[in-house]
C-alpha cells in the first residue's frame, strides 16, 4: 500500500504529527499505524484519567528546565511551539482548558476522552487513515521509498514519522538501520522504603529535601508523600527523573537522607528548642510539632530519637536533643527498589540526540525519517512536560513531512 506519509504509533506525538502534517499539506495520502487494537492510550490514563495536556510555564528556556534530557535541544523548538500554542490548538477544536494552583493544564471535563475525542475528530475531518493492530516487523530504505513491513501488510511512502515510544522493538529496527540508541532505563518512579519512622503514615505530606548519599550531587526538595511501599511526591519524582541512570546503576539499592525541615539550620533549630525549653519546659515534647512538621510524622521522629512519650522540654538532654536535630534534619533511609509511578510509566533512553535536526525533527543519518516523543531520549519529569514534548515534536517534524521537498 502507498502512501506519502507514514506514521508508526497512534499516540499524541504520531496523532499531533499526522494532523499537522495534513494542516500543512491537505493533499498528501495519510496513514497512522498503531500496533495495538486502540489508539492515544497512555493519553487516556495520563492524569489519573484526566490527561495533563501541557503546563503553564510559557517562557522556552525554562520550560527547558524540567526535561533531565533534552534540555538544550528543545530549546529551540518549544521558541517554535510552546505550551501557549497547545492551548491554542484544543481551543481551536473546542476544548476548553484550565490551569490548575501547581500549573498543570488539564480539560474543563476532568476527562482524557475530551481529549482523546478532539484529536479522533481532527483526524477524520483530515482524511487520514488510523490503522490498528499493525505490529511493525521490518523498516528499510530502497530507492528513496521507505518500506514497512507489518503482520499484515507492506506499505510504501515516501516519508516516515517514528512516534511509536518506548519500544525495544523499534529501537531495535532503527538500530540496524544505523543509528545510535541510548539504553532505556525507568524514569519517573517511586521509592520503596520500609522503616518505622514512616509506618502507618501512608497518606501523609510534607515538604523535604532529600538528597542520594551515593552521589551527593543528586538532590531536589518539594512535597514529601508518604505511601503504603515507601515515599512519592514531587521530590521523589524529580530525584528519580534526574538520577535515572545513576539509579539504575546502583540497582535501586541505596540511601536518601532526608531533611524534614529544610528551611531550617542547625543554629535555628537549637534557638528553638532553647526557647521551648525557656517558655514552655513543662509541655511534653511529643505534644506540639515545631517546623511545621505533621503531627503524626513529629510523634514518630521524636520517638525514633528514643525520647520519651512523657519526657518535657525542661529535661531534654544534650545527647537526647542532638539525636532529634538529627532525625529533623538528616534522617537516612534505606531505599530497597522502585514502584512505576500510577500507569504513566517513562523512560529515559531512545535515539541519541545528537543524531537528530531539532530544526525539523529528521534523522542526521537517513534522508526522510522523522521523530517525535518518547522515540527520542528526551523525558520530563511529572506535570505536563512529557506531552509538550510530544506536541512540540508533532507539531516540528508535521511541518517537515508537509513540504514538497
Amino acid at each position: 500500500m502507498n502512501y506519502d506519509v507514514l506514521i508508526v504509533g497512534g499516540g499524541a506525538a504520531g496523532f499531533f504529527a499526522a494532523i499537522h502534517t495534513a494542516r500543512f499539506n491537505p493533499s498528501l495520502k495519510i496513514a497512522i499505524l498503531e500496533r495495538g487494537t486502540d489508539v492515544l492510550t497512555k493519553v487516556k490514563v495520563s492524569g489519573g484519567g484526566r490527561c495533563n495536556v501541557t503546563h503553564a510555564e510559557f517562557d522556552p528556556k525554562i520550560l527547558t528546565s524540567y526535561y533531565p534530557r533534552g534540555e538544550k535541544e528543545l530549546l529551540g523548538p518549544f521558541h517554535t511551539f510552546c505550551s501557549g500554542d497547545t492551548m491554542a490548538f484544543f481551543d481551536e477544536l473546542g476544548v476548553e482548558l484550565k490551569i490548575e494552583d501547581d500549573g498543570r493544564i488539564f480539560p474543563v471535563s476532568n476527562s482524557s476522552q475530551t481529549i482523546i475525542e478532539a484529536l479522533l475528530s481532527e483526524v477524520n475531518k483530515l482524511k487520514i487513515q488510523v490503522l490498528t493492530s499493525q505490529s511493525v516487523k521490518n523498516l528499510l530504505i530502497e530507492d528513496h521509498v521507505w518500506h514497512i513491513r507489518t503482520k499484515k501488510t507492506e506499505f510504501r511512502a515516501k516519508k516516515v514519522l517514528i512516534a511509536a515510544g518506548s519500544s525495544l522493538k523499534i529501537w531495535d529496527l532503527l538500530k540496524k538501520l544505523g543509528h545510535t540508541i541510548i539504553a532505556p532505563v525507568p524514569s519517573l518512579f517511586t521509592f520503596n522504603i520500609k522503616d518505622q519512622r514512616i509506618d502507618g503514615l501512608a497518606g501523609l505530606a510534607t515538604y523535604a529535601e532529600i538528597k542520594v548519599l551515593t552521589d551527593k550531587s543528586l538532590f531536589a526538595d518539594g512535597p514529601l508523600l508518604i505511601t503504603h511501599w515507601g515515599m512519592s511526591g514531587p521530590a521523589i519524582l524529580k530525584l528519580s527523573a534526574w538520577g535515572a541512570r545513576i539509579l539504575n546503576d546502583l540497582n535501586y539499592h541505596f540511601t536518601i537522607q532526608v531533611n524534614f525541615i529544610p528551611e531550617e539550620s542547625i543554629e535555628t533549630v537549637g534557638i528553638t528548642f532553647d526557647k521551648m525549653r525557656k517558655d514552655k519546659g513543662r509541655q511534653r515534647i511529643v505534644a506540639k510539632p515545631l517546623f511545621n512538621v505533621p503531627k503524626r510524622l513529629w510523634q514518630q521522629l521524636v520517638t525514633f530519637a528514643d525520647i520519651d512519650q512523657n519526657l518535657k522540654w525542661a529535661d531534654l538532654a544534650k545527647e537526647k536533643r542532638k539525636k532529634l536535630v538529627d532525625v529533623l534534619l538528616a534522617s537516612k533511609f534505606q531505599v530497597d527498589g522502585k514502584s512505576t509511578f500510577k500507569e504513566e510509566f517513562v523512560t529515559a533512553g531512545g535515539v541519541d540526540l545528537k543524531e537528530i535536526n531539532f530544526k525539523t525533527f529528521e534523522s542526521r543519518k537517513l534522508p526522510n525519517l522523522f521523530f517525535a516523543g518518547e522515540v527520542l531520549n528526551v523525558d520530563a519529569i511529572t506535570g505536563g512536560f512529557n506531552f509538550q514534548n510530544a506536541w512540540t515534536g508533532g507539531y516540528i517534524a508535521g511541518k517537515a513531512l508537509a513540504s514538497a521537498e
